[in-house]
């Protein structure tokens, strides 16, 4: 692996780091009705960066077992991981671009279109947050709609696949949007190193369901994350050491 696609995984790496870290000590939120994606702007042609995903389970009596989200192709995502999720398996889909995008990189011509989760569960009243990072977004559109299905053990699916119409009412089941902003102006995602504040809140980001009530123990939690939050930062500026000291052992050989 190049020294150049190295570092570019590793930051991309680190903004899924940095969104959990943050995520665990925002503390307990209520969940949108709605299936989401945070943060809700980023600017144009963003690099290296991270969506967030928020599932919500509305049934009463049944679990959410599958979750699809579908990447637009024709203002296509770039360099998309998917993060590990506790209890979940993912599956990514790529689809050959009718339009190659041309990169510092090079030239793309194909691009993630889908990606399902299947193996786990949301249970009644809880929510699930999915990570998702990216390696560009595209800076030739005003925002980016994500639209998704959620399946529930009873066999249901709710297609959250509406698109709001300028001026009209929001849909009954709206598709996430990620809205686009000029370069240089603010907007709640930037770029990796924005990444934290980014975050939605959320009781932690380890890939368990989450409840919608508050919890009467935040104040603990939130010790106990920062100190898990300082170790994970060590680990990381470690693993950044060594691969920066193999790099320079490279380049003096």
């Amino acid at each position: 692996m190049s020294t150049t696609r190295t570092r570019t995984t590793l930051r991309r790496a680190a903004a899924v780091t940095a969104l959990a870290a943050a995520g665990v000590l925002a503390g307990a939120g209520i969940a949108s009705a709605h299936v989401t994606v945070h943060p809700e702007s980023y600017a144009k042609g963003a690099t290296d960066g991270v969506l967030t995903f928020r599932v919500p389970n509305e049934e009463d009596g049944a679990s959410t077992t599958k979750v699809q989200v579908f990447l637009p192709t024709d203002h296509p995502v770039l360099g998309v991981l998917v993060s590990p999720q506790d209890g979940w398996t993912a599956k990514v889909t790529d689809t050959k671009l009718k339009t190659p995008v041309k990169t510092d990189d090079g030239t793309i011509t194909d691009a993630v279109s889908e990606i399902t989760w299947t193996g786990g569960k949301i249970d009644p009243g809880h929510y699930e947050d999915f990570n998702v990072a990216f390696g560009q977004l595209p800076d030739d559109t005003d925002q980016l709609t994500f639209k998704t299905l959620q399946t529930y053990s009873d066999g249901k699916t709710v297609r959250w696949i509406e698109e709001a119409q300028q001026g009209g009412d929001e849909p009954e089941n709206p598709a996430p949007v990620l809205k686009l902003t000029a370069k240089g102006a603010e907007s709640e995602g930037g770029g990796a190193s924005t990444a934290s504040s980014a975050a939605p809140n959320s009781s932690d980001n380890s890939g368990s369901s989450k409840s919608t009530a508050s919890s009467s123990d935040s104040t603990a939690r939130g010790l106990g994350a920062a100190g898990l939050i300082v170790g994970v930062l060590g680990l990381a500026a470690a693993a950044f050491a060594v691969v920066r000291g193999r790099s320079a052992g490279s380049r003096g050989e």
